[in-house]
């Protein structure tokens, strides 16, 4: 086995093949990325800071709060400047593979009167850089779905159906969100409280998704619409 495929596996990125363009330095910089963050993580781990995994890529300026409230799968990658708060009743869960761009955020707890339940992310699940996941209501994410950057979920809304009162006296609704397996996410795309979206489906940039949507969905717009079936 050549080295450069040896550097692949241990990156969880087997079956990968380098575009011929892609100059020794480009690639010696990755490595050279990458190593630190193996060495960042397997110190994570040392310390017993990652629950059910040995090999997982911290990134720099990496924020992990409620480390007993994580599970990490094999080659979880959270890049720069990732930020979780586990501080949920069920905590947060990223299957093996998992990747989470940077500067992206999972919020478990919005409020301390009420815990937050938390996030549940398929393996080799791949979200871009700067998504945001407030799981107050519950986040679950499938296997093998495939996001871009600026992805947010909201699993909680506020009531404000009473117009004598005010809307934050009025309480919230925690539905939850869920995303079935294999599914496409476009950039800027998010998801309200209660909204669902079955296994296959494609989500369009910018899409605002407030309700349920069968499997193999081709969806978009504002609110989220169904465009055609895969």
């Amino acid at each position: 086995m050549k080295i450069t495929d040896s550097i692949l596996k241990f990156a969880g990125k087997e079956g990968f093949s380098l575009d011929p363009a892609v100059s020794k330095e480009a690639f010696a910089r990755q490595c050279f990325k990458y190593g630190k963050m193996a060495a960042k993580g397997k110190m994570y781990s040392l310390l017993k800071l990652t629950n059910g995994s040995s090999s997982v890529f911290i990134g720099k300026n990496v924020v992990i709060q409620e480390h007993r409230n994580i599970r990490f799968g094999n080659k979880v990658k959270l890049h720069d400047g990732v930020f979780i708060d586990a501080l949920s009743t069920e905590g947060v869960s990223l299957g093996d593979g998992v990747v989470l761009g940077r500067n992206s955020r999972i919020e478990c707890t919005g409020s301390l009167s009420k815990l937050g339940k938390g996030v549940k992310i398929g393996s080799r699940t791949t979200f871009g850089s700067d998504c945001y996941f407030g799981a107050a209501g519950g986040i679950e994410i499938g296997e093998d779905v495939v996001a871009g950057q600026y992805v947010r979920f909201h699993s909680e809304n506020h009531v404000y159906s009473d117009t004598e009162k005010l809307i934050r006296e009025q309480g919230v609704t925690h539905k939850g969100i869920v995303i079935g397996n294999n599914c496409w996410i476009g950039a800027g795309a998010v998801f309200l409280d209660g909204a669902e979206i079955g296994d296959g489906s494609v989500v369009a940039a910018n899409a605002v998704v407030t309700k349920s949507f069968q499997p193999n969905s081709v969806i978009g717009g504002v609110p989220a619409k169904l465009i055609k079936t895969r």
